[in-house]
């Protein structure tokens, strides 16, 4: 991964989206500390993405795209993007690494950040967290160490404040993937909770001062935005979406919950028959013993009683994970109607 010096550019913080902790990362190189402590966005590069889900996002169909930029210290700098086409399966002679490759290609040509940093994904309600994200993630990071996914929301976005996240595996998370052990032993050697798999990255966005001036002048010329919207008491189905996927997702995990029990019966069961036959043959043994007769050659008990299979735990955890990603939603969302509820009564009893 490339890197420049810090310059005395004229850029100017304009918003930050996002702030989280920001543990110790560990890429390809393996390194102790963590390869980003900041993710800094070009406001051109906000926009590309918006417009990118805006023309080709419909629903639940997620987009996704390439990151470019440099990194400059501890802080990544995402200076430009472009999106990943639209294709169908029809399209066999679609290759995506050739237009990735001929796409930085053209972007070097003409003197822009060519350098590949991450990559970044449109979300329904929050529903990220899945095992595809992690896979690609976990081939960018161990490719790139400092790279990240942006994860962009589209419908906070919409009801007027930018959701825009930055997510990197977690150097624990990276170890047990290089592995791919992803048995109950492993995970819980690692100690890997569903809370210990991705750390968000604080996220500022900056533009040069010359795009504040201009959006400067332009919020002066436009219109007063009508904006009693933003005091309405209807929950709208927002509320009632992230609920229902927050049922869905607790029923996926009550339905793990009942396959790994049964493993754990299985396993019990399987191991009391062992016993029991260890314990038939040593009393036979005993028995020819007496009678001077030799003892009955050992058998293989691994080919007697093959053990079960465990259940995978990683799709529990990332079930887990997307119910604590639901929870927030609900807990930010019910918090600003609470506000609100509050606030309107204050005011019909300060007018009665």
């Amino acid at each position: 991964m490339a890197s420049r010096k810090e310059g005395s550019g004229s850029t100017a913080a304009s918003s930050s989206s996002t702030s989280g902790a920001v543990g110790k990362g560990k890429g390809k190189g393996g390194s102790a500390d963590s390869a980003v402590k900041q993710v800094q966005i070009d406001g051109l590069v906000v926009l590309k993405i918006i417009k990118h889900y805006q023309e080709e996002g419909q629903g639940t169909e997620v987009v996704q795209g390439v990151l470019l930029g440099l990194v400059v210290e501890d802080r990544l700098e995402i200076t430009n993007c472009f999106p990943f086409p639209q294709h169908t399966e029809d399209d066999a002679e679609f290759d995506e690494v050739q237009y990735q490759m001929e796409m930085m290609r053209s972007l070097r040509h003409v003197n822009i950040d060519h350098l590949h940093v991450g990559w970044y994904q449109s979300t329904y309600y929050g529903s990220f967290v899945t095992r595809a994200l992690l896979d690609s993630q976990f081939s960018y990071q161990h490719a790139i160490e400092e790279s990240v996914v942006l994860i962009y929301d589209p419908i906070k976005t919409a009801q007027g404040s930018l959701s825009l996240k930055a997510y990197r595996l977690t150097p624990k998370l990276m170890e047990v993937c290089k592995e791919k052990d992803f048995s109950p032993e492993a995970l819980k050697k690692a100690s890997i909770t569903f809370e210990h798999m991705f750390e968000e990255v604080p996220i500022v966005i900056k533009n040069s001062h010359l795009i504040n001036v201009l959006m400067w002048e332009l919020e002066k010329k436009s219109a007063v935005a009508d904006k009693h919207e933003l005091l309405s008491l209807a929950s709208s189905s927002h509320l009632g979406k992230n609920l229902q996927l927050l049922m869905d997702r607790v029923d996926e995990m009550s339905q793990d919950i009942v396959k790994y029990n049964t493993y754990m019966r299985n396993t019990s069961k399987q191991q009391q028959q062992k016993h029991q036959y260890q314990q038939r043959r040593q009393q036979e043994n005993m028995q020819r013993q007496s009678r001077g007769e030799p003892p009955l050659p050992e058998e293989d008990l691994s080919k007697l009683f093959k053990p079960h299979q465990a259940p995978a735990r990683m799709d529990s955890l990332l079930i887990a994970g997307q119910i604590n990603t639901y929870c927030q939603n609900i807990k930010e969302f019910t918090a600003q109607n609470l506000g609100k509820l509050f606030m309107a009564q204050a005011l019909q009893e300060y007018n009665n």
